[in-house]
């Protein structure tokens, strides 16, 4: 592309000096000339195309990114608009998507997978990562401050800026995290607004699509937004851990950011001790008993919650919780069972089980007996008997009870089985007589 001057001639980027090289009267003429002509996009799918236009284009953004880092931009609303009309000419474009393959797992639901695992590099990059970090020190730059945010960054900006975190190159991801959390810091007029558009996000992701690459990138943002939160919470950041946040904890590629998640539902219950009690439901509600990979994830974070759970909060989710441990214990993929049983090593958790040692043991004995006499795993035995015996130092009086009354409900079920057996075997033969009485 070449630019029209005011005389009618036309100038190249690979034609201009470098801004460096011209009288400082006229560096920031040549500023937003080389913004504009920046504008311009190359065919990065054939590196034989356009070589010297690419690398011409290559060292203006370099030099347009150090001028603004040195400080030497005088700012006004038309070099922003240029500067801000050369950052979306780039970054804002349709997203490329690698192919993908239909199958049927478990279940018989079918599933769509891209073929292969590496994600899809955005050709462009060398162009688009200089353009990013155009934006990136604009933002950093005094020009931006609480005022001039939300008059240079419009909704529809942000919302065009936010929807590139579907892009399957981490490497702009990142550079998107960084730039909106920025934009978060220095805009009160943009936060609600922010949250709101990442709450949508997550609610499309959640309940239709299933697809957002950067649900991690955007998890990291609000786990610094969360620690601001003034207590008591607002209704909507409330609404937002209920309704977008824990539902996250279904989603089948729940490992690529469970991390971030499990630092946001932990910085909840850091804020607002209260809010353990959605969260440790919500767990239980959707606890992965077919996913094993995904249940030791779980109790990793459950651990984690526990550590920072009161007693009134451990109260209240006691049954459910020991309910669902006394399966995780009994697991016959030993890995989980073994992770349940090493919660038993968490001096938080033992410490809160010993308050309510009389609601929680006969909830979960009858699973750890069984454990130790059929597990197939010599060292999910040795942990379970471990358990056992701590139950037994803590109050061995509470012990026999739990241990006599399991014997009883054993012997009754014994004696049940038997009582069913006989009737069926009287039924047999009841069946077999009147079958040879029976003429046609």
């Amino acid at each position: 592309m070449a630019l029209a001057l005011s005389n009618g001639t036309a100038v190249k980027l690979s034609e201009l000096p470098a801004i460096e090289d011209v009288p400082p009267n006229e560096r920031m003429r040549l500023f937003r000339q080389k913004l504009k002509l920046c504008c311009v996009l190359y065919d990065f799918s054939d590196v034989r195309k356009h070589v010297r236009e690419k690398e011409a284009k290559r060292n203006a953004l370099l030099q347009i990114v150090e001028y603004i880092s040195a400080g030497k931009v005088i700012w006004d609303a038309s070099v922003v608009a240029d500067l801000l009309e050369c950052v979306g000419a780039n970054i804002f474009r349709m997203l490329g998507r690698r192919p993908t393959v239909v199958t049927t797992n478990a279940d018989g639901k079918t599933e769509a997978a891209p073929e292969e695992d590496e994600p899809l590099l955005e050709p462009s990059w060398p162009h688009m990562q200089l353009v990013y970090e155009i934006l990136l020190r604009f933002v950093l730059s005094k020009e931006v401050d609480s005022k001039t945010a939300k008059e240079y960054f419009s909704k529809k900006f942000m919302v065009r800026l936010l929807n590139l975190f579907d892009s399957e190159d981490p490497r702009e991801r990142d550079y998107l995290k960084t730039i909106l959390h920025r934009i978060y810091g220095k805009s009160m007029a943009l936060r609600s607004f922010i949250r709101r558009s990442i709450n949508d996000m997550f609610y499309t992701f959640v309940y239709e699509t299933e697809s957002l690459q950067g649900v991690g990138e955007l998890l990291e943002i609000l786990g610094s937004i969360i620690n601001g939160f003034a207590l008591p919470l607002k209704p909507e950041h409330q609404n937002f851990l209920e309704r977008a946040l824990i539902p996250l904890h279904k989603a089948g590629n729940l490992a690529m950011f469970h991390q971030q998640l499990a630092y946001c539902t932990t910085q909840f219950v850091e804020k607002d001790p209260q809010t353990a009690e959605p969260i440790i439901l919500g767990l239980l509600k959707y606890w992965p008993v077919t996913a094993s990979a995904k249940e030791i994830l779980f109790l990793n974070e459950l651990e984690e919650i526990i550590e920072l759970v009161q007693i009134e909060q451990f109260a209240l989710v006691l049954r459910p919780l020991f309910l669902r441990m006394s399966q995780a214990v009994c697991s016959s993929h030993f890995q989980v069972s073994q992770r349940a049983l090493y919660l038993w090593n968490n001096e938080s958790l033992v410490r809160m089980v010993s308050a309510r040692r009389a609601e929680v043991l006969p909830l979960i004995f009858g699973a750890l007996y069984r454990n130790c006499e059929n597990h197939w795993h010599s060292t999910v035995q040795t942990l379970t008997y471990n358990v056992l015996k701590l139950f037994m130092e803590m109050d061995s009086q509470l012990f026999d009870q739990c241990s006599a009354q399991l014997e009883e409900r054993e012997g009754k079920a014994q004696q049940t089985t038997e009582q069913r057996q006989l009737k069926w075997t009287a039924l047999e033969k009841r069946i077999q007589e009147q079958a040879a009485t029976t003429t046609y």
